[in-house]
Protein backbone atom coordinates (compact mmCIF):
# COMPACT_ATOMS: atom_id res chain seq x y z
CA UNK A 1 0.00 0.00 0.00
CA UNK A 2 1.00 3.48 -0.80
CA UNK A 3 1.71 5.46 2.32
CA UNK A 4 0.45 8.49 1.13
CA UNK A 5 -3.14 6.39 1.56
CA UNK A 6 -2.31 6.20 5.07
CA UNK A 7 -1.73 9.39 5.29
CA UNK A 8 -4.49 10.37 4.31
CA UNK A 9 -6.17 8.44 6.82
CA UNK A 10 -4.40 9.52 9.51
CA UNK A 11 -5.21 13.23 8.53
CA UNK A 12 -9.46 12.29 8.38
CA UNK A 13 -9.06 11.10 11.91
CA UNK A 14 -7.11 13.57 13.59
CA UNK A 15 -9.78 16.57 12.23
CA UNK A 16 -12.93 13.75 13.43
CA UNK A 17 -13.12 14.17 16.81
CA UNK A 18 -16.13 11.16 17.92
CA UNK A 19 -15.01 7.78 18.74
CA UNK A 20 -17.80 6.57 16.45
CA UNK A 21 -16.88 8.41 13.54
CA UNK A 22 -13.35 7.53 14.09
CA UNK A 23 -14.51 3.86 14.07
CA UNK A 24 -16.22 3.84 11.17
CA UNK A 25 -13.80 5.56 9.07
CA UNK A 26 -11.08 2.56 10.00
CA UNK A 27 -13.76 -0.01 9.50
CA UNK A 28 -13.77 1.16 5.96
CA UNK A 29 -10.70 1.48 5.45
CA UNK A 30 -10.02 -1.89 6.89
CA UNK A 31 -12.12 -3.44 4.03
CA UNK A 32 -9.27 -2.43 1.87
CA UNK A 33 -6.35 -4.14 3.12
CA UNK A 34 -5.14 -7.15 1.99
CA UNK A 35 -4.30 -9.94 4.28
CA UNK A 36 -0.37 -9.56 3.32
CA UNK A 37 -0.71 -5.89 4.74
CA UNK A 38 -1.94 -6.60 8.39
CA UNK A 39 0.72 -4.54 9.88
CA UNK A 40 -0.58 -2.00 9.22
CA UNK A 41 -2.13 -2.07 12.09
CA UNK A 42 0.48 -1.34 13.69
CA UNK A 43 1.04 1.79 12.28
CA UNK A 44 -2.33 2.87 12.91
CA UNK A 45 -1.34 2.72 16.65
CA UNK A 46 1.37 4.31 16.11
CA UNK A 47 3.83 1.74 16.47
CA UNK A 48 6.07 -0.31 14.38
CA UNK A 49 6.14 -3.69 16.26
CA UNK A 50 2.87 -5.66 18.04
CA UNK A 51 2.11 -4.33 21.62
CA UNK A 52 3.82 -7.08 23.16
CA UNK A 53 7.24 -6.35 21.66
CA UNK A 54 8.42 -3.44 24.21
CA UNK A 55 11.22 -2.50 21.45
CA UNK A 56 11.52 1.25 20.75
CA UNK A 57 13.12 3.20 18.05
CA UNK A 58 15.10 5.38 20.43
CA UNK A 59 15.01 8.26 18.42
CA UNK A 60 15.11 11.41 20.31
CA UNK A 61 14.39 15.09 19.38
CA UNK A 62 17.69 16.11 18.95
CA UNK A 63 18.30 12.94 16.42
CA UNK A 64 14.90 13.61 14.71
CA UNK A 65 16.17 17.15 14.08
CA UNK A 66 19.20 16.19 12.72
CA UNK A 67 17.60 13.75 10.44
CA UNK A 68 15.16 16.77 9.19
CA UNK A 69 18.02 18.55 8.50
CA UNK A 70 19.87 16.53 6.01
CA UNK A 71 16.73 15.70 4.39
CA UNK A 72 15.65 18.96 3.89
CA UNK A 73 18.84 20.91 3.51
CA UNK A 74 17.67 23.36 6.26
CA UNK A 75 19.90 24.18 9.13
CA UNK A 76 19.29 22.74 12.38
CA UNK A 77 18.77 26.30 14.32
CA UNK A 78 15.85 27.17 11.46
CA UNK A 79 14.11 23.93 12.39
CA UNK A 80 14.44 24.32 16.02
CA UNK A 81 13.14 27.79 15.75
CA UNK A 82 10.79 26.57 13.93
CA UNK A 83 9.79 23.90 16.31
CA UNK A 84 9.61 26.44 19.33
CA UNK A 85 6.86 28.08 17.30
CA UNK A 86 4.88 25.19 16.23
CA UNK A 87 5.15 23.06 19.49
CA UNK A 88 4.79 20.01 16.80
CA UNK A 89 7.98 18.41 15.09
CA UNK A 90 5.77 17.00 12.54
CA UNK A 91 4.32 20.09 11.61
CA UNK A 92 7.70 21.26 11.42
CA UNK A 93 8.37 18.40 9.01
CA UNK A 94 5.63 19.08 7.18
CA UNK A 95 6.71 23.01 6.47
CA UNK A 96 10.31 22.46 5.61
CA UNK A 97 9.34 19.16 3.42
CA UNK A 98 7.46 21.78 1.42
CA UNK A 99 10.47 24.21 1.05
CA UNK A 100 13.49 21.77 1.30
CA UNK A 101 16.68 22.91 -0.30
CA UNK A 102 17.90 19.41 -1.19
CA UNK A 103 16.50 17.73 -4.36
CA UNK A 104 16.79 13.75 -5.39
CA UNK A 105 17.18 13.07 -9.06
CA UNK A 106 15.46 9.97 -8.33
CA UNK A 107 12.20 10.40 -6.11
CA UNK A 108 10.63 7.22 -4.88
CA UNK A 109 6.80 7.04 -3.89
CA UNK A 110 7.28 5.60 -0.02
CA UNK A 111 4.98 2.92 0.61
CA UNK A 112 3.97 1.18 3.87
CA UNK A 113 6.01 -1.24 3.88
CA UNK A 114 9.47 0.44 3.13
CA UNK A 115 8.24 2.92 5.92
CA UNK A 116 7.98 -0.07 8.28
CA UNK A 117 11.54 -1.88 7.42
CA UNK A 118 13.38 1.64 7.59
CA UNK A 119 11.76 2.43 11.36
CA UNK A 120 12.34 -1.72 12.00
CA UNK A 121 16.06 -1.41 11.60
CA UNK A 122 16.22 1.32 14.27
CA UNK A 123 16.49 -0.29 17.69
CA UNK A 124 18.69 -3.29 16.03
CA UNK A 125 21.77 -0.55 15.66
CA UNK A 126 24.32 -0.89 18.06
CA UNK A 127 27.88 0.27 18.49
CA UNK A 128 30.34 2.60 16.40
CA UNK A 129 28.79 4.60 13.89
CA UNK A 130 25.01 3.96 15.03
CA UNK A 131 23.72 7.76 15.09
CA UNK A 132 24.85 8.54 11.39
CA UNK A 133 23.35 5.18 10.33
CA UNK A 134 20.05 5.97 11.72
CA UNK A 135 19.88 9.11 10.86
CA UNK A 136 20.31 7.74 7.35
CA UNK A 137 17.78 5.51 7.61
CA UNK A 138 15.15 8.58 8.71
CA UNK A 139 16.16 11.00 6.02
CA UNK A 140 16.14 8.58 3.14
CA UNK A 141 12.04 8.45 3.99
CA UNK A 142 12.12 11.89 4.55
CA UNK A 143 13.80 12.60 1.25
CA UNK A 144 11.27 10.71 -0.69
CA UNK A 145 8.16 11.78 1.68
CA UNK A 146 5.38 14.28 0.71
CA UNK A 147 4.68 17.52 3.47
CA UNK A 148 1.77 15.13 4.67
CA UNK A 149 3.50 11.88 5.03
CA UNK A 150 6.72 13.65 6.15
CA UNK A 151 4.60 14.96 9.20
CA UNK A 152 2.95 11.37 10.33
CA UNK A 153 6.68 9.63 9.92
CA UNK A 154 8.20 11.78 12.12
CA UNK A 155 5.37 11.68 14.74
CA UNK A 156 5.77 7.87 14.46
CA UNK A 157 9.30 7.98 15.06
CA UNK A 158 8.56 10.26 18.11
CA UNK A 159 5.53 7.78 19.62
CA UNK A 160 3.32 10.68 19.16
CA UNK A 161 0.54 10.25 16.60
CA UNK A 162 -2.11 12.47 17.50
CA UNK A 163 -4.67 10.60 15.69
CA UNK A 164 -6.54 10.03 18.86
CA UNK A 165 -6.88 6.17 18.17
CA UNK A 166 -6.59 4.37 20.98
CA UNK A 167 -6.80 0.10 21.62
CA UNK A 168 -10.57 0.30 21.86
CA UNK A 169 -11.47 2.07 18.58
CA UNK A 170 -9.15 -0.50 16.85
CA UNK A 171 -10.96 -3.14 18.02
CA UNK A 172 -14.01 -2.01 17.46
CA UNK A 173 -13.15 -0.71 13.75
CA UNK A 174 -11.65 -4.72 12.93
CA UNK A 175 -15.06 -6.59 14.05
CA UNK A 176 -17.18 -4.24 12.05
CA UNK A 177 -14.80 -4.72 9.14
CA UNK A 178 -15.08 -8.22 9.08
CA UNK A 179 -18.47 -8.95 10.50
CA UNK A 180 -20.58 -5.74 11.33
CA UNK A 181 -21.69 -3.47 13.60
CA UNK A 182 -24.95 -5.27 15.03
CA UNK A 183 -22.97 -8.19 15.73
CA UNK A 184 -22.14 -8.44 19.22
CA UNK A 185 -20.43 -12.35 19.50
CA UNK A 186 -17.79 -11.04 17.09
CA UNK A 187 -16.95 -7.84 19.05
CA UNK A 188 -16.82 -10.40 21.88
CA UNK A 189 -14.46 -12.69 19.76
CA UNK A 190 -11.92 -9.70 18.70
CA UNK A 191 -11.91 -8.72 22.30
CA UNK A 192 -10.97 -12.18 23.21
CA UNK A 193 -8.59 -12.66 20.85
CA UNK A 194 -6.57 -9.19 21.49
CA UNK A 195 -6.79 -10.84 24.96
CA UNK A 196 -4.84 -13.62 24.12
CA UNK A 197 -2.57 -12.44 21.87
CA UNK A 198 -1.90 -8.39 22.48
CA UNK A 199 -1.40 -8.41 18.57
CA UNK A 200 -3.50 -6.53 16.68
CA UNK A 201 -2.04 -7.41 13.12
CA UNK A 202 -2.62 -11.12 14.52
CA UNK A 203 -6.47 -10.70 15.54
CA UNK A 204 -7.47 -8.75 12.46
CA UNK A 205 -5.87 -11.63 10.21
CA UNK A 206 -7.90 -14.17 12.22
CA UNK A 207 -10.82 -12.15 12.35
CA UNK A 208 -10.68 -11.84 8.20
CA UNK A 209 -10.96 -15.21 8.20
CA UNK A 210 -14.32 -16.35 9.93
CA UNK A 211 -15.12 -16.32 13.86
CA UNK A 212 -13.60 -20.02 14.46
CA UNK A 213 -10.50 -18.56 13.48
CA UNK A 214 -11.16 -15.59 16.34
CA UNK A 215 -11.87 -18.45 18.84
CA UNK A 216 -8.46 -20.24 18.27
CA UNK A 217 -6.32 -17.79 19.57
CA UNK A 218 -4.20 -19.01 22.55
CA UNK A 219 -2.15 -17.76 25.37
CA UNK A 220 1.54 -18.27 24.60
CA UNK A 221 3.49 -18.31 27.66
CA UNK A 222 6.89 -16.25 26.82
CA UNK A 223 4.52 -13.92 24.80
CA UNK A 224 3.41 -11.30 27.53
CA UNK A 225 -0.28 -10.09 27.56
CA UNK A 226 -1.88 -7.77 30.16
CA UNK A 227 -2.33 -7.83 33.37
CA UNK A 228 -6.34 -7.40 34.83
CA UNK A 229 -6.28 -3.80 36.69
CA UNK A 230 -8.33 -3.09 39.76
CA UNK A 231 -10.97 0.08 40.68
CA UNK A 232 -10.95 1.86 43.75
CA UNK A 233 -13.26 0.67 46.60
CA UNK A 234 -14.56 3.18 49.08
CA UNK A 235 -15.28 1.52 51.68
CA UNK A 236 -15.51 -1.84 52.97
CA UNK A 237 -18.93 -1.89 52.94
CA UNK A 238 -18.86 -0.92 49.21
CA UNK A 239 -16.70 -3.76 48.17
CA UNK A 240 -19.22 -5.97 49.30
CA UNK A 241 -21.77 -4.54 47.57
CA UNK A 242 -19.39 -4.45 44.02
CA UNK A 243 -17.98 -7.96 44.32
CA UNK A 244 -20.90 -9.92 46.16
CA UNK A 245 -20.48 -12.68 49.41
CA UNK A 246 -18.22 -13.87 50.32
CA UNK A 247 -15.63 -11.98 48.83
CA UNK A 248 -11.81 -13.04 48.83
CA UNK A 249 -9.76 -10.51 50.71
CA UNK A 250 -6.05 -10.36 49.51
CA UNK A 251 -2.94 -8.08 50.61
CA UNK A 252 -1.94 -4.97 48.61
CA UNK A 253 1.64 -5.30 48.60
CA UNK A 254 3.74 -2.53 48.17
CA UNK A 255 6.01 -3.33 45.03
CA UNK A 256 5.42 -4.02 41.67
CA UNK A 257 3.46 -6.50 39.02
CA UNK A 258 5.19 -9.69 38.09
CA UNK A 259 3.81 -11.79 34.75
CA UNK A 260 5.54 -14.47 35.20
CA UNK A 261 6.17 -17.12 32.32
CA UNK A 262 7.25 -20.38 31.62
CA UNK A 263 7.42 -21.84 28.24
CA UNK A 264 7.71 -25.68 26.95
CA UNK A 265 11.64 -25.35 27.20
CA UNK A 266 11.49 -24.67 30.66
CA UNK A 267 12.68 -20.95 29.92
CA UNK A 268 10.95 -18.27 32.75
CA UNK A 269 10.28 -14.71 31.14
CA UNK A 270 9.09 -12.10 33.80
CA UNK A 271 7.08 -8.86 32.23
CA UNK A 272 6.49 -5.58 34.00
CA UNK A 273 2.42 -4.61 33.86
CA UNK A 274 3.72 -2.17 30.86
CA UNK A 275 4.66 -5.61 29.23
CA UNK A 276 8.40 -4.64 29.74
CA UNK A 277 11.04 -8.00 29.91
CA UNK A 278 12.96 -7.50 33.06
CA UNK A 279 14.25 -11.38 33.72
CA UNK A 280 17.54 -10.45 33.27
CA UNK A 281 17.34 -8.06 36.06
CA UNK A 282 16.00 -10.03 38.57
CA UNK A 283 18.08 -13.64 38.11
CA UNK A 284 16.99 -14.67 42.07
CA UNK A 285 13.08 -15.13 40.82
CA UNK A 286 13.98 -17.09 38.13
CA UNK A 287 15.60 -19.41 40.37
CA UNK A 288 12.62 -19.50 42.94
CA UNK A 289 10.38 -19.93 39.97
CA UNK A 290 12.62 -22.99 38.91
CA UNK A 291 12.65 -24.43 42.44
CA UNK A 292 9.29 -23.89 44.39
CA UNK A 293 6.43 -23.49 40.90
CA UNK A 294 5.86 -27.22 39.79
CA UNK A 295 4.21 -27.57 36.10
CA UNK A 296 5.64 -27.66 32.34
CA UNK A 297 3.97 -24.52 31.17
CA UNK A 298 2.19 -21.16 33.02
CA UNK A 299 1.79 -17.90 33.33
CA UNK A 300 1.50 -16.39 36.73
CA UNK A 301 0.79 -13.28 38.00
CA UNK A 302 2.49 -11.39 41.02
CA UNK A 303 3.71 -8.67 43.35
CA UNK A 304 7.24 -8.39 43.70
CA UNK A 305 8.20 -6.39 47.28
CA UNK A 306 11.31 -5.89 48.41
CA UNK A 307 12.81 -6.12 51.81
CA UNK A 308 16.23 -5.11 53.92
CA UNK A 309 18.37 -8.97 53.70
CA UNK A 310 19.67 -7.44 56.99
CA UNK A 311 16.39 -6.69 58.88
CA UNK A 312 13.96 -8.31 56.92
CA UNK A 313 11.67 -5.73 57.04
CA UNK A 314 9.79 -4.72 53.83
CA UNK A 315 10.60 -1.17 51.67
CA UNK A 316 8.41 0.79 49.81
CA UNK A 317 8.41 0.32 46.13
CA UNK A 318 10.22 3.51 45.03
CA UNK A 319 13.15 2.28 46.89
CA UNK A 320 12.94 -1.11 44.51
CA UNK A 321 11.94 0.74 41.63
CA UNK A 322 15.70 1.00 40.19
CA UNK A 323 15.85 -2.53 39.74
CA UNK A 324 13.17 -2.54 37.09
CA UNK A 325 15.52 -0.61 34.51
CA UNK A 326 19.31 -1.68 35.97
CA UNK A 327 21.23 -3.34 32.98
CA UNK A 328 24.63 -3.50 34.91
CA UNK A 329 25.67 -4.81 38.06
CA UNK A 330 22.83 -6.90 38.58
CA UNK A 331 23.94 -9.65 40.95
CA UNK A 332 25.15 -6.88 43.28
CA UNK A 333 21.89 -5.02 42.88
CA UNK A 334 19.83 -8.36 43.32
CA UNK A 335 22.11 -8.81 46.84
CA UNK A 336 21.29 -5.03 48.11
CA UNK A 337 17.42 -4.80 46.89
CA UNK A 338 16.29 -7.99 47.33
CA UNK A 339 12.57 -9.29 46.63
CA UNK A 340 10.06 -11.28 47.67
CA UNK A 341 7.42 -12.23 44.92
CA UNK A 342 3.65 -12.81 46.19
CA UNK A 343 1.69 -15.25 43.90
CA UNK A 344 -1.88 -14.64 43.35
CA UNK A 345 -3.09 -15.69 40.52
CA UNK A 346 -2.81 -17.86 38.00
CA UNK A 347 -4.21 -17.73 34.02
CA UNK A 348 -2.66 -20.61 32.23
CA UNK A 349 -1.30 -23.71 33.39
CA UNK A 350 0.26 -26.88 31.30
CA UNK A 351 -1.36 -26.13 28.36
CA UNK A 352 -4.77 -24.71 29.73
CA UNK A 353 -5.99 -21.40 28.82
CA UNK A 354 -7.48 -20.03 32.56
CA UNK A 355 -8.98 -16.63 31.57
CA UNK A 356 -12.49 -17.73 31.52
CA UNK A 357 -11.68 -20.06 35.08
CA UNK A 358 -13.76 -18.50 38.06
CA UNK A 359 -11.10 -16.97 40.49
CA UNK A 360 -11.64 -19.27 43.10
CA UNK A 361 -10.45 -21.94 41.41
CA UNK A 362 -7.40 -20.08 40.01
CA UNK A 363 -6.65 -19.71 43.80
CA UNK A 364 -6.72 -23.33 44.63
CA UNK A 365 -4.73 -24.30 41.69
CA UNK A 366 -1.67 -22.04 42.83
CA UNK A 367 -2.24 -23.43 46.27
CA UNK A 368 -1.32 -26.72 44.88
CA UNK A 369 1.52 -25.68 42.40
CA UNK A 370 3.37 -23.30 45.15
CA UNK A 371 5.45 -24.34 47.48
CA UNK A 372 6.02 -21.26 49.75
CA UNK A 373 9.67 -19.90 50.67
CA UNK A 374 9.79 -16.88 53.54
CA UNK A 375 11.50 -14.08 51.86
CA UNK A 376 11.74 -15.64 48.30
CA UNK A 377 8.15 -16.79 46.86
CA UNK A 378 5.12 -17.10 48.52
CA UNK A 379 1.09 -17.12 47.91
CA UNK A 380 -0.40 -13.52 49.16
CA UNK A 381 -2.29 -13.55 52.38
CA UNK A 382 -5.28 -14.06 51.64
CA UNK A 383 -9.33 -14.84 54.08
CA UNK A 384 -12.49 -15.26 52.43
CA UNK A 385 -15.15 -13.70 54.11
CA UNK A 386 -18.91 -12.35 54.41
CA UNK A 387 -18.32 -10.71 57.60
CA UNK A 388 -17.02 -6.94 58.06
CA UNK A 389 -15.38 -7.10 61.02
CA UNK A 390 -12.98 -9.97 59.97
CA UNK A 391 -12.51 -8.53 56.73
CA UNK A 392 -11.38 -4.74 58.51
CA UNK A 393 -9.24 -6.84 60.70
CA UNK A 394 -7.41 -8.43 57.69
CA UNK A 395 -7.43 -4.77 56.82
CA UNK A 396 -5.80 -3.30 59.49
CA UNK A 397 -3.33 -6.47 60.00
CA UNK A 398 -2.15 -5.50 55.93
CA UNK A 399 -0.94 -1.87 57.55
CA UNK A 400 0.42 -3.11 60.55
CA UNK A 401 2.54 -5.24 57.74
CA UNK A 402 3.52 -2.47 56.28
CA UNK A 403 1.51 -2.70 53.08
CA UNK A 404 -0.50 -0.52 51.50
CA UNK A 405 -4.07 -2.06 51.95
CA UNK A 406 -6.09 -4.40 50.82
CA UNK A 407 -7.63 -6.02 47.51
CA UNK A 408 -11.16 -7.48 47.15
CA UNK A 409 -12.02 -10.09 44.34
CA UNK A 410 -15.05 -11.82 43.27
CA UNK A 411 -14.81 -15.40 43.70
CA UNK A 412 -16.36 -16.63 40.62
CA UNK A 413 -14.93 -13.47 38.26
CA UNK A 414 -12.86 -14.56 34.87
CA UNK A 415 -9.57 -12.57 34.31
CA UNK A 416 -9.88 -9.70 31.94
CA UNK A 417 -6.25 -8.92 30.61
CA UNK A 418 -5.89 -4.68 30.73
CA UNK A 419 -9.14 -4.27 32.24
CA UNK A 420 -10.06 -1.91 34.95
CA UNK A 421 -13.39 -3.99 36.09
CA UNK A 422 -15.05 -4.57 39.59
CA UNK A 423 -14.28 -7.99 39.15
CA UNK A 424 -11.22 -6.38 41.61
CA UNK A 425 -11.09 -3.74 44.19
CA UNK A 426 -8.08 -2.13 45.97
CA UNK A 427 -8.61 -0.26 49.43
CA UNK A 428 -6.37 1.79 51.47
CA UNK A 429 -6.11 4.23 53.42
CA UNK A 430 -5.70 7.92 52.65
CA UNK A 431 -6.69 7.09 49.25
CA UNK A 432 -6.35 10.65 47.79
CA UNK A 433 -3.85 10.04 45.37
CA UNK A 434 -4.02 9.51 41.10
CA UNK A 435 -1.69 7.81 38.90
CA UNK A 436 -0.83 11.22 36.32
CA UNK A 437 1.62 12.13 33.06
CA UNK A 438 4.18 14.78 33.08
CA UNK A 439 3.01 16.57 30.00
CA UNK A 440 5.54 19.82 30.84
CA UNK A 441 7.42 21.46 33.46
CA UNK A 442 9.17 25.08 34.25
CA UNK A 443 13.20 25.54 35.66
CA UNK A 444 13.88 27.15 39.09
CA UNK A 445 15.00 30.03 40.48
CA UNK A 446 17.97 30.86 42.85
CA UNK A 447 19.32 28.09 44.47
CA UNK A 448 16.87 25.84 42.59
CA UNK A 449 18.18 27.05 39.28
CA UNK A 450 18.68 24.98 36.61
CA UNK A 451 16.41 21.95 37.67
CA UNK A 452 12.76 21.49 36.60
CA UNK A 453 11.06 22.39 40.08
CA UNK A 454 6.91 23.14 38.89
CA UNK A 455 5.58 20.37 36.81
CA UNK A 456 2.50 20.13 35.03
CA UNK A 457 0.57 16.51 35.64
CA UNK A 458 -2.42 14.77 33.33
CA UNK A 459 -4.85 12.75 32.86
CA UNK A 460 -6.48 10.87 29.97
CA UNK A 461 -9.56 11.09 28.23
CA UNK A 462 -10.41 9.36 24.85
CA UNK A 463 -6.81 9.33 23.60
CA UNK A 464 -6.04 12.65 25.08
CA UNK A 465 -4.28 14.02 28.11
CA UNK A 466 -5.66 17.09 30.01
CA UNK A 467 -3.92 18.91 32.65
CA UNK A 468 -5.34 18.87 36.26
CA UNK A 469 -2.81 20.76 38.08
CA UNK A 470 0.74 21.55 38.89
CA UNK A 471 3.31 20.12 41.28
CA UNK A 472 5.89 21.30 43.00
CA UNK A 473 6.19 19.88 46.00
CA UNK A 474 7.26 15.99 47.41
CA UNK A 475 10.69 15.92 45.67
CA UNK A 476 14.35 16.28 47.44
CA UNK A 477 16.99 18.67 46.98
CA UNK A 478 19.77 16.39 48.41
CA UNK A 479 20.08 13.29 45.57
CA UNK A 480 21.09 10.98 48.59
CA UNK A 481 17.02 11.98 50.72
CA UNK A 482 15.25 10.04 47.89
CA UNK A 483 13.52 11.16 44.64
CA UNK A 484 15.60 14.70 43.94
CA UNK A 485 14.83 17.71 41.27
CA UNK A 486 17.93 16.84 40.01
CA UNK A 487 17.06 13.62 39.13
CA UNK A 488 13.38 14.26 37.66
CA UNK A 489 15.17 16.78 35.34
CA UNK A 490 17.87 14.34 34.09
CA UNK A 491 15.34 11.68 33.45
CA UNK A 492 12.76 14.53 31.46
CA UNK A 493 15.34 16.43 29.46
CA UNK A 494 15.54 14.16 26.89
CA UNK A 495 12.31 14.04 26.56
CA UNK A 496 11.38 17.91 25.24
CA UNK A 497 9.46 18.44 22.92
CA UNK A 498 8.90 22.45 22.89
CA UNK A 499 10.64 24.81 25.10
CA UNK A 500 9.36 28.51 25.66
CA UNK A 501 11.46 30.64 28.11
CA UNK A 502 11.12 28.61 31.64
CA UNK A 503 8.82 26.28 30.26
CA UNK A 504 8.78 23.42 28.75
CA UNK A 505 6.78 20.47 27.07
CA UNK A 506 7.70 16.81 27.35
CA UNK A 507 6.75 13.86 25.65
CA UNK A 508 4.59 12.35 28.19
CA UNK A 509 6.28 8.59 29.16
CA UNK A 510 7.05 9.47 33.02
CA UNK A 511 4.03 8.73 35.40
CA UNK A 512 4.43 9.80 39.09
CA UNK A 513 1.81 8.87 41.92
CA UNK A 514 0.58 12.41 43.23
CA UNK A 515 -1.62 12.59 46.46
CA UNK A 516 -3.61 15.55 47.12
CA UNK A 517 -5.71 17.14 49.62
CA UNK A 518 -8.79 17.92 47.42
CA UNK A 519 -10.48 18.23 44.10
CA UNK A 520 -11.88 21.32 42.86
CA UNK A 521 -13.37 22.74 39.74
CA UNK A 522 -11.15 24.86 37.23
CA UNK A 523 -11.00 26.69 34.12
CA UNK A 524 -7.77 26.86 34.35
CA UNK A 525 -6.90 23.11 33.13
CA UNK A 526 -8.37 21.32 30.25
CA UNK A 527 -9.55 18.67 32.55
CA UNK A 528 -11.76 21.29 34.17
CA UNK A 529 -10.34 20.31 37.71
CA UNK A 530 -7.54 21.29 39.88
CA UNK A 531 -6.04 18.90 42.67
CA UNK A 532 -5.56 20.33 45.67
CA UNK A 533 -2.11 20.81 47.54
CA UNK A 534 -1.00 18.02 45.31
CA UNK A 535 2.43 16.65 46.50
CA UNK A 536 4.85 13.85 44.55
CA UNK A 537 4.52 10.54 46.17
CA UNK A 538 6.24 8.39 43.76
CA UNK A 539 7.62 7.94 39.97
CA UNK A 540 6.58 5.08 38.41
CA UNK A 541 8.57 3.43 35.88
CA UNK A 542 6.51 0.11 35.70
CA UNK A 543 3.65 2.11 34.44
CA UNK A 544 2.67 3.68 31.27
CA UNK A 545 0.31 6.48 30.37
CA UNK A 546 -2.60 3.74 30.03
CA UNK A 547 -2.55 3.12 33.41
CA UNK A 548 -3.18 7.00 34.42
CA UNK A 549 -6.21 8.24 36.32
CA UNK A 550 -9.03 8.56 33.66
CA UNK A 551 -11.23 12.25 33.69
CA UNK A 552 -14.13 9.49 34.35
CA UNK A 553 -12.20 8.60 38.29
CA UNK A 554 -11.63 12.30 38.84
CA UNK A 555 -15.20 13.42 38.08
CA UNK A 556 -16.15 10.36 41.02
CA UNK A 557 -13.76 11.13 43.35
CA UNK A 558 -14.89 15.19 43.23
CA UNK A 559 -18.05 13.61 43.39
CA UNK A 560 -17.29 11.72 46.20
CA UNK A 561 -15.82 14.23 48.09
CA UNK A 562 -18.20 16.82 47.64
CA UNK A 563 -20.88 14.63 49.15
CA UNK A 564 -18.58 14.06 52.04
CA UNK A 565 -17.60 18.01 52.65
CA UNK A 566 -21.78 18.46 52.08
CA UNK A 567 -22.39 16.06 54.55
CA UNK A 568 -19.72 16.99 57.25
CA UNK A 569 -21.08 20.60 56.78
CA UNK A 570 -24.68 19.38 57.75
CA UNK A 571 -24.26 17.62 60.50
CA UNK A 572 -21.87 20.24 62.32
CA UNK A 573 -24.74 22.64 61.39
CA UNK A 574 -26.88 20.50 63.15
CA UNK A 575 -24.76 20.14 66.26
CA UNK A 576 -24.53 24.15 66.40
CA UNK A 577 -27.87 24.63 66.21
CA UNK A 578 -28.56 21.78 68.87
CA UNK A 579 -26.15 23.23 71.09
CA UNK A 580 -27.59 26.57 70.95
Amino acid sequence: MKYKELAELYSKLEKTPGRLDKTEILSEFLKKIKPDEKEILYLLKGRIFPDYDTKETGISIQLTIKSLAKATGINDKEIVKLWKKLGDLGLVAEEIIKHKKQSTLTHKELTVERVLENLRKLPELTGKGTVDKKIALISELLVNATPSEAKYITRTLLSDLRTGTGEGVLRDAIAQACFSKEDKEAHSLVQESYDKTNDLALVFSQACKNKPALRQAEIIPGKPIKVMLAQKAESIQDAFETVGKPLAAEYKYDGFRMLINKDELGRVTIFTRRLENVTNQFPEVQDYIKKYVSGKTFVIDSEAVGYNPKTKEYKPFQEISQRIKRKYHIEELAEKLPVEVNVFDAIYYNGKNLLKTPFIERRKLIEKIVTEKKFHLVLAKQIISSNEQEVEKFYKQALKDKQEGVMFKSLQAEYKPGARVGYMLKFKPSDNDFDLVITGAEYGTGKRAGWLTSFDVSCRHDGKLLEIGKVSTGLKEKEEQGLSYKEMTKKLKPLITKSEGKHIQVNPKLVVTVTYQNIQKSPTYSSGFALRFPRFTALRPDRSRKDIATIEEVKKEYSRKSLNFWCQSEIESFLNEFTL
